[in-house]
């Protein structure tokens, strides 16, 4: 049976890549992005504007009568020094990766409970539970979506509307190319910054295609009772598992020696 999905920010890299995989699969599959997404129905929506997230999921609802699957995927990175992270990248960062996720679950709920049914999948990341120096506030942005997913699963179980998240590794994309950096470092920080967003760029690059986290996302959308996280890729599943056994202090350290 097609199920209908709504798939935020794809347009390119995951998302797209996502929108692709459902749609290959015989699902009918609606973008949700601010620049029309070639393949699909479109729906031009800035996902920062509440009011205009909700007149978007109505629409879909009064077309199509439902909405089976949402996959809140929209998101950039920054990077550099908390010191010196301007105000405004801040609350853009939140505004896109935490809030634009918040307002789509809010317009979708009332419909998803009142059909009885309904899958939401968020996409956090690895560097949720594995804070990355110098991307700090997009680690915490994704811990953040992490938190709302494992709470909102509980909030809404009884209405069949099951709720899970997953988290990426690195993935090659062009979300590399449009990291937000700043502008200006104290520099206190020396090269430290500039050495550790370069290897993290190296790793993006040779990382895994957005493939691997499409399938995963639609194998998440098909379990009959998905787990509250997948960790998407192998490797990045490892460190995850070992992070939650080894000391804090541990992790920290591993983390600092990679990219501190």
């Amino acid at each position: 049976m097609e199920r209908i999905v709504i798939i935020t920010g794809a347009s390119a890299g995951i998302g797209k890549a996502t929108a692709n995989y459902f749609k290959a699969k015989g699902d009918k599959v609606y973008s949700f992005a601010r620049r029309k997404a070639d393949g699909f129905d479109s729906v031009e929506v800035d996902v920062t504007d509440s009011v205009a997230v909700k007149k978007a999921v109505d629409f879909v609802v009064e077309k199509e009568g439902r909405v089976d699957v949402v996959v809140n995927n929209a998101g950039f990175g920054i990077s550099g020094s908390v010191e010196d992270t301007p105000e405004e990248n801040m609350k853009r960062l939140f505004d896109v990766n935490f809030f634009g996720s918040a307002f789509v679950i809010q317009a979708v709920l009332p419909h998803m409970r009142k059909q009885g049914n309904g899958t939401i999948i968020n996409v956090s990341s690895v560097a949720a539970p594995l804070s990355i120096p110098f991307q700090a506030f997009y680690s915490a942005s994704k811990s953040a979506i992490s938190s709302l997913t494992e709470a909102l699963r509980i909030e809404v179980a009884p209405f069949g509307i099951k709720v899970t998240s997953v988290l990426p590794g690195d993935v090659k994309t062009d979300f590399t190319a449009v990291r937000k950096k700043n502008e200006e470092d104290n520099p206190v920080y020396g090269e430290r910054i500039s050495r550790s967003v370069a290897q993290m760029e190296r790793d993006e690059q040779n990382g895994m295609s957005p493939t691997v986290i499409a399938k995963d996302i639609y194998n998440l959308s098909k379990r009959k009772n998905p787990p509250v996280y997948k960790v998407g890729g192998k490797k990045y599943s490892l460190f995850v598992v070992l992070a939650k056994f080894l000391p804090k202090r541990t992790v920290n350290f591993v983390i600092s020696k990679l990219y501190g």
